[in-house]
């Protein structure tokens, strides 16, 4: 498994290939390839979030197949979308090891540190539950950084509304994915999915 001590972003996900891998892109001579996972929630639905797998971890013994279970590790990684087509910030698992298993309880881990980047927004459900939304920005190598949304429920809610733009954060949890209706017209709308970090811990040091 991909030791992560010291990392600022750091996945685990065990779970099954929804989609056969698809070439991607290539980058400094390398080959990049994208599929997804679809893991469980304890409820019985499931999250789908998107991977992105260079070519260089793919073990010709192990070949990666659509309905296999992985177990993986990997960051949850942001870019901008500028074609126009789809949601501006997209969101993905960047893989550093994956591996083909029997299949075992589905798993979906996530730590993030980071500085929040954009003033968190503190809101209250009609059922009266407390929810507050965070975008983190967490820095990686080669001066880049990472843009992501996460979301805190009730007690963890009240305390992170309180920070403020630079504040650091570092905190556990699950990559969500969430469907949505977008409407493009009167008549039309249109079905996409966005994805979170749903928070369970705030880790205070």
């Amino acid at each position: 498994m991909y030791i992560y001590e010291n990392e600022n972003n750091y996945c685990e996900l065990k779970g099954i290939l929804c989609e056969e891998l698809t070439y991607s892109h290539e980058s400094f001579g390398e080959i990049f390839y994208k599929s997804s996972i679809t893991v469980k929630r304890l409820s019985e639905s499931s999250d789908i979030i998107k991977l992105i797998i260079p070519e260089n971890i793919i073990k010709p013994s192990e070949p990666l197949r659509r309905g296999d279970f992985v177990t993986l590790c990997g960051q949850f990684r942001s870019y901008n979308n500028y074609s126009g087509d789809g949601n501006k910030l997209m969101l993905s698992v960047y893989v550093k090891f994956i591996k083909p298993e029997e299949e075992t309880e589905n798993h979906n881990f996530i730590l993030l540190n980071g500085f929040v980047c954009k003033k968190p927004v503190y809101r209250v459900t009609p059922f009266g539950r407390e929810i507050t939304d965070v975008l983190l920005a967490v820095n990686r190598l080669h001066n880049k950084s990472d843009y992501i949304p996460c979301i805190f429920w009730g007690k963890n809610a009240k305390l992170v509304s309180e920070y403020d733009v630079g504040d650091s954060l570092k905190l556990e949890g699950r990559i969500q994915s969430r469907e949505y209706q977008k409407k493009l017209s009167e008549e039309e709308t249109v079905t996409k999915t966005a994805y979170e970090i749903s928070v369970s811990k705030i880790i205070t040091e």
